[in-house]
């Protein structure tokens, strides 16, 4: 619909397609909820309130029959490839619990695919229920030094897709970039500035004069604080704040006490996302509605954390003209809730049409066909476990392990061990849990595969690999021998992509994940159980973790201090260069 025919339905000329009576509105505008209808035409909210001049004889009726009516919700920072779901069955899982709407940089299918690959990604989504509002990743991969991928997204890339409808603004702009004034990014704020997007960031664990230089930047909003007062000193430097909950990294009931302790007055800066969620997790908790109900039970106000998933999201990303409100000219996202105390979602409306009741898709979301260079992405040869040893001329060698922090999600500090050798090789050592950790370059553009150490997760037995493990989407494989590593990374390799555990060289567990080696159209309950069952095969040989797969697959990202592996090797990920994990003789 024109803006013409847009103008013409709110004064009534053009009628609408459907009313929504009997409901009360919940206006995160004016932070009121009274008696309201909504109309809608094409898609779009185009009248609320009194709408009688908006019936026709055509229009059809839906009774809300008393529930409450909030705008559908946005999770303002979320990598939607790491559910391993595609986006139609992304879209299956979370728009039942009311997400509409997800900012993401789609840049897990960017390094594998390029522009190519977003594009058929947006479709997609234009296509289905659930709307894409795109960042432009800053540069592409986010590692330093930097990793190998198939397509490293440039300043000629910014130019290229800034005009694209679905581009909103420049995406996780990785505080070490800055810091490191690196030219590619410096360059690709300076077209977003001339074009007029915001910039938005990621920058854990930044305080003093590091953030002041950051910004400096103009970076708009940031989703990665620790802790509550490194949220407070964001928030005095001028960001919005996103308060994350995801799967792995539980930040919410830390980082709230902005709205409920530090700043009540400033709640209206602080909005919600997820970054990171899978299957299981949100069939078992609930996406944002869940969060919306956590900020309630911390003690903010119902009207505030709907706020918080709504409206303020849209404004922290400038998109407020298009979603986030129940109000003329917007797009048709809306959730009818019990209550707003209560929030539990019971019927969802998105781009006009009902599309879920009681936590279910009304109908299934049709995936598109999937074109060879989404399929056909693997281009490495097969492993052997002679490829995965450590070598050596002593009887023993120290070494340092990157140790995954119990205090902090993600992070790996040092722990040092001394490992024997036999027969010139360094091997793993289970009773000390210390193990080895591959990456397998996987594009075909060289034959990196490092091995390095990592302690914390218990193996006792078997290996696990996994090739959706971003930044670079390259195979992360973890073992306790060289054996079982070869087979869990050629089964990978195999199936074009995919997870899988194993047992004295059988698979015992596995995923496949044959759209760019990252995710799948399967449902997701089929994936909640893939899921379940490996993470368990890695429970029972010994890990302790909670979510035993997403920590291995984050161990690429050279953001979270303070190791890390990526096909170029061990990375310090605080000096920012690659060193030997292999530190002496002992």
């Amino acid at each position: 619909m024109n803006l013409r025919e847009l103008i013409r339905a709110g004064h009534g000329d053009i009628k609408a397609d459907l009313v929504i009576t009997n409901g009360h509105l919940i206006n995160v505008a004016s932070s009121e909820i009274y008696p309201a209808e909504v109309a809608i035409k094409s898609g779009h909210i185009v009248a609320v309130g009194d709408v009688e001049h908006c019936k026709g004889p055509d229009t059809q009726y839906h009774d809300a029959e008393g529930r409450y009516l909030a705008p559908g919700m946005i999770d303002g920072h979320l990598h939607v490839e790491c559910s391993k779901l595609s986006v139609s069955s992304f879209a299956e899982l979370v728009v039942p619990y009311g997400t509409t709407s997800i900012i993401s940089g789609l840049d897990q299918i960017l390094v594998v695919s390029g522009l190519e690959g977003v594009r058929h990604f947006l479709d997609e989504a234009n296509a289905g229920p659930m709307t894409i509002h795109w960042g432009a990743p800053c540069k592409t991969p986010y590692t330093m030094p930097r990793s190998t991928v198939n397509h490293y997204f440039s300043p000629n890339d910014h130019r290229a897709t800034h005009d694209w409808p679905e581009c909103i603004g420049i995406w996780e702009t990785v505080r070490e970039f800055i810091q490191e004034e690196d030219d590619d990014v410096i360059e690709a704020l300076e077209i977003a500035r001339k074009n007029k997007l915001p910039v938005f960031g990621c920058s854990p664990m930044c305080k003093g004069s590091k953030l002041a230089g950051y910004a400096s930047a103009g970076v708009r909003l940031d989703h990665e604080s620790y802790e509550v007062t490194e949220a407070l000193e964001k928030l005095r430097n001028g960001m919005f704040v996103l308060v994350r909950e995801s799967s792995i990294s539980h930040f919410l009931e830390e980082n709230i006490q902005l709205a409920t302790k530090y700043t009540p007055d400033a709640a209206h800066r602080i909005s919600f996302c997820t970054d990171d969620v899978v299957a299981v997790d949100v069939l078992n908790r609930g996406h944002l509605d869940n969060v919306v109900r956590m900020a309630i039970r911390e003690g903010v106000s119902p009207m505030e954390a709907i706020q918080m998933a709504t409206i303020n999201s849209a404004v922290a990303s400038q998109i407020d003209h298009k979603v986030g409100l129940i109000a003329p000219g917007r797009q048709a996202d809306i959730i009818l809730v019990d209550s707003p105390e209560a929030f539990n979602i019971q019927q969802v409306i998105a781009k006009g049409k009902f599309v879920a009741q009681d936590l279910k898709m009304i109908e299934p979301v049709n995936r598109p066909e999937r074109p060879s260079f989404l399929t056909e992405t693997m281009k490495v040869a097969p492993v052997t476990a002679e490829d995965l040893k450590v070598s050596t001329d002593a009887d023993a060698v120290k070494v340092l392990a990157m140790n995954m922090s119990l205090d902090v999600p993600f992070v790996r500090n040092r722990r040092d061990a001394v490992l024997k050798a036999t027969d010139g090789f360094v091997l793993p050592d289970t009773e000390q849990d210390v193990l080895y950790v591959t990456v397998i370059e996987r594009y075909g553009k060289t034959t990196n595969k490092p091995v390095a150490f990592v302690s914390g997760f218990g193996l006792k037995y078997g290996a696990m690999a996994t090739s959706t493990a971003p930044d670079d989407n390259n195979i992360v494989c973890i073992g306790t021998n060289p054996e079982d590593m070869a087979t869990a990374i050629n089964w990978v390799i195999e199936k074009g992509g995919g997870q899988a555990f194993v047992k004295d060289g059988e698979v015992t567990v596995g995923l496949e994940l044959p759209i760019g080696g990252i995710v799948s159209d399967i449902d997701p309950v089929e994936m909640a159980e893939k899921e379940r069952a490996l993470d368990q095969a890695a429970r029972d040989a010994g890990c302790q973790l909670e979510w035993p797969f997403m920590n291995m697959f984050v161990l690429s990202i050279t953001a979270i201090p303070e190791y890390a592996i990526t096909d170029l090797g061990a990375v310090d990920c605080v000096g920012l260069k690659i060193f030997d994990p292999v530190l002496e003789n002992a």
